[in-house]
């Protein structure tokens, strides 16, 4: 059974969404939080597998209580109204494993949940590493890969096909080896460069400069 936090401030949302997910026989919402803080405390009290995070709430933000959230056993999928390119990058980059807009289809919405408590990332089909890649691209600091210096070869290689998109398996095709050995490369990745899901692979595979704007 995977168990479900809601953090949203709106009381017809969070209905909206209960009633989605219990509806399912292996979704169940154990919380119900109106703002950013209560969704930390209470992530920390019931140990949900995934918490739906809207951005914008009194007080404590959904960023900032996403942030609070990263290293913990909950995975977080933002759901918002606000399809903004800033707010995809930042929520990601705060350690996000997925970003809804609230008009998704339920049956996306469910799936969304499932693959963020398997330990996947999951964008909506409106979202894509286009945005990611184009905000990350906006000046700024250079591009730096010291970050990347713990990584092998074979490691900065699995990482740049994270960071384009691709599926272990996709992975295991184009680099001539197996799902299980990739599945391995991705993991060490993640502990070496202290990252807990894909879709932060994603963003510092732009941010270091290991894939660039275009190449996808």
């Amino acid at each position: 059974m995977i168990t479900i936090l809601l953090a949203d401030d709106q009381p017809l949302v969070r209905a909206g969404l209960r009633a989605l997910l219990d509806s399912e026989d292996d979704l169940t919402v154990i919380g119900e939080a109106t703002d950013g803080r209560e969704a930390v405390r209470m992530a920390a009290e019931l140990h949900p597998d995934v918490a739906l995070m809207d951005i914008r709430m009194p007080g404590l933000d959904g960023l900032e209580a996403t942030r609070r959230l990263v290293g913990s056993a909950t995975r977080v999928v933002v759901v918002t109204t606000f399809d903004l390119d800033e707010y995809i990058y930042e929520a990601l980059r705060a350690g996000a494993s997925g970003f809804l807009v609230k008009d998704a289809e339920p049956a996306e919405l469910r799936h969304a949940v499932r693959v963020a408590a398997r330990g996947d990332a999951l964008l909506s089909p409106g979202v894509t590493r286009r945005l990611i890649a184009e905000f990350a691209a906006r000046p700024g600091a250079p591009p730096s890969t010291d970050r990347l210096a713990p990584l092998t070869g074979r490691e900065r290689e699995v990482l740049a096909r994270v960071a384009e998109g691709l599926t272990n398996d996709q992975i295991a095709a184009r680099l001539r080896m197996s799902p299980a050995t990739v599945k391995t490369h991705v993991n060490r990745v993640m502990a070496k460069l202290a990252l807990h899901d894909r879709a932060q692979l994603v963003v510092i595979g732009y941010e270091t400069g290991l894939v660039r704007p275009g190449w996808v």
